[in-house]
């Protein structure tokens, strides 16, 4: 069963627009879409984690429509921001109870889980590590990065290594940095 279904997904609101994206998604691929803007691109990832709801077409994750089941798509999908966090290494505790709070998981394992987590990607600064292991807390089946730094393609493939992922990309130099090989797909929305 796939995992993420997208087809001929659109989201138009003013000036932010993307799509048509086709693309399913089965547990363990990957796919990095390029796109023609940053707006498109930002719209695109949270379309695909059911964040921004598809204004014609279809979007399903897992079994469900984020349109009517957002709650459920939640619990399968985690999004990662381009935006960088603005904290510290020592907001670090405080950033994974909060997300922690945010998946309904026990803040004990969570601080474990994310501290090895940190560890795998230690020289990745933390305003881009910690929104990755924050989205990672809550073991999401389906991972979605809005464009994600090229320079820690090798750390954030690697970190995701088994999961479902999709990224979105400007250039298709930074989106071949995140395929990886079998069952990755390349899209040019």
């Amino acid at each position: 069963m796939p995992l993420l279904r997208m087809r001929d997904a659109t989201f138009t609101r003013g000036e932010y627009a993307a799509g048509p994206i086709t693309l399913a998604l089965s547990p363990g691929d990957c796919a990095t879409m390029v796109v023609a803007s940053a707006n498109e691109a930002a719209v695109a990832a949270r379309l695909a984690c059911g964040i921004v709801k598809a204004s014609t077409g279809t979007v399903l994750i897992g079994d469900y429509d984020p349109r009517v089941q957002s709650v459920h798509c939640k619990r399968i999908a985690a999004f990662v921001a381009h935006e960088p966090a603005m904290l510290q290494e020592t907001d670090f505790p405080r950033y994974v109870r909060y997300r922690a709070a945010l998946w309904n998981v026990d803040e004990r394992l969570a601080l474990r889980r994310a501290a090895k987590l940190r560890e795998c990607v230690e020289s990745m600064h933390a305003a881009f590590a910690f929104p990755l292991v924050g989205a990672l807390i809550g073991r999401p089946q389906l991972v979605v990065l809005d464009r994600p730094q090229p320079a820690y393609a090798e750390q954030i493939v690697a970190l995701l290594d088994g999961l479902t992922f999709v990224s979105t990309h400007v250039a298709d130099g930074e989106a071949a940095a995140f395929a990886r090989g079998h069952g990755s797909q390349r899209l040019r929305a």
